[in-house]
């Protein structure tokens, strides 16, 4: 009897309509703010990431630029530069 009362009550359907409405069909509903929330979350962590690797990046442009023996071999391993009289060989792996 009393759950037939409530469902009688005008405020109460309204509510659970609302909420339903809420929930399921707006625009802002929870499933939408849930998948905002993860890419928000994704995007912080590609923040950090990123932050991460010019820093280190930052601390390898110093060392290149302090140290002449690390940026010859900095030259040979990324362009494959050569002395005079120093032929390179490429391996490569399939």
């Amino acid at each position: 009897m009393k759950i037939l009362k409530l469902l009688k009550n005008k405020y109460f359907i309204v509510i659970v309509i609302l909420v339903v409405w809420l929930t399921y069909f707006d625009k802002n509903d929870v499933f939408t703010q849930y998948d905002l929330v993860q890419k928000c979350n994704k995007l912080k962590a590609e923040k950090e990431y990123y932050i991460s690797e010019i820093e280190q990046n930052k601390k390898e442009i110093d060392e290149l630029k302090n140290n002449s023996k690390s940026l010859e071999t900095f030259a040979r391993e990324k362009y494959l530069m050569k002395r005079d009289n120093e032929d390179v060989f490429v391996f490569t792996t399939k």
